[in-house]
């Protein structure tokens, strides 16, 4: 899934053009979560192709550690993350909020 398909593209006040802003939905704890520790040379990416079977889905896992951060697809070692396993409800709750079609 294209996280950015569908986002309407918007133009600045200089005249170039981007995407508008793009709104994550908070995603609740659940007991089907999945809860690991990073090693070395982890990345959100990685782990999303790894437990979703995308890479692109890697968001939602950014998005379920808010302790860690957006800045970096790369995470500390040691750390202890949430993986939400439930990635439909979090992926048809960003269509709704961003107002895309479903």
């Amino acid at each position: 899934m294209n996280r950015y398909q569908g986002i309407p593209i918007i133009k600045s006040e200089t005249g170039k053009q981007m995407y508008a802003t793009s709104r994550y939905p908070e995603i609740p704890l659940s007991e089907n979560d999945i809860y690991v520790y990073t090693t070395q040379g982890d990345r959100y990416d990685v782990l999303a192709l790894n437990y979703y079977g995308d890479s692109s889905l890697w968001w939602i896992i950014a998005s379920a550690n808010p302790n860690i951060g957006l800045s970096t697809l790369v995470i500390p070692e040691g750390v202890q993350i949430r993986i939400p396993n439930n990635i439909s409800a979090v992926i048809n709750d960003f269509r709704l909020i961003n107002q895309l079609s479903l």
